[in-house]
Order: C-alpha cells, then sequence, then structure tokens
C-alpha cells in the first residue's frame, strides 16, 4: 500500500481518496507493479483504464509516475502532472527518475 506524504497542488477534496493507493491500482500503484515509470499523456482522454476514477478531478492533462528505489526495491512513487495535454520525453523522465533517486538518498 502507498501512503501519501506530500503533494503539491491536489484539490482537497481529493485527498482522501489518494492518501492511501493500493499496489496496482491507479498511476503510482501501477508505476510499483511494472516497477518502472507511466505516464498518461492526457489523463481527462485516458481510456487505459489505468488511472483511477476520481483523477480526473484533478484536473491534470499530462501524467508521469516514476518509482523510489531504495537498495533496488520499490519504496514509494514520485509523481507529476500538467494542466494541459503532455506527452513525456525520455529526457523528462530520466530527470525525474534523478529526482527521485535523491529522495531516495535520503529515506
Amino acid at each position: 500500500m502507498l501512503e501519501l506524504v506530500a503533494h503539491i497542488g491536489l484539490p482537497p477534496a481529493l485527498l482522501p481518496v489518494v492518501r492511501s493507493i493500493p499496489f496496482g491500482k491507479g498511476i503510482a500503484g501501477e508505476t510499483v507493479v511494472r516497477n518502472g515509470p507511466v505516464t498518461i499523456c492526457n489523463l481527462q482522454t485516458d481510456a487505459s483504464g489505468i488511472a483511477k476514477p476520481g483523477a480526473k478531478q484533478t484536473g491534470v492533462g499530462g501524467a508521469l509516475s516514476v518509482p523510489i528505489r531504495k537498495a533496488g526495491v520499490v519504496v514509494g512513487t514520485l509523481g507529476i502532472g500538467t494542466s494541459r495535454q503532455h506527452e513525456y520525453s525520455a529526457e523528462e523522465t530520466a530527470k525525474l527518475e534523478s529526482a527521485a533517486g535523491l529522495i531516495a538518498e535520503i529515506l
């Protein structure tokens, strides 16, 4: 189970929904299962089934989530989103993975 420990910009009404996310559920939960990045170009129109139904309430267009690994084990996820449709590049994904690595160092 993933537990939300920090956020910026999530609507208050959505916090109870995302405080605890089971592995395999939603973008963050799927990131854990895949042990790799999960990206959605437009969360508002996505039909992949990865995002939880309440995710559209965030107003996010493009979303990217990467695993936070400590000693090779996924201990959390780091996610970002934009207010518009966005296809994340390999460079953007690598930068977010680098940030996740820095977070892992202080855990």
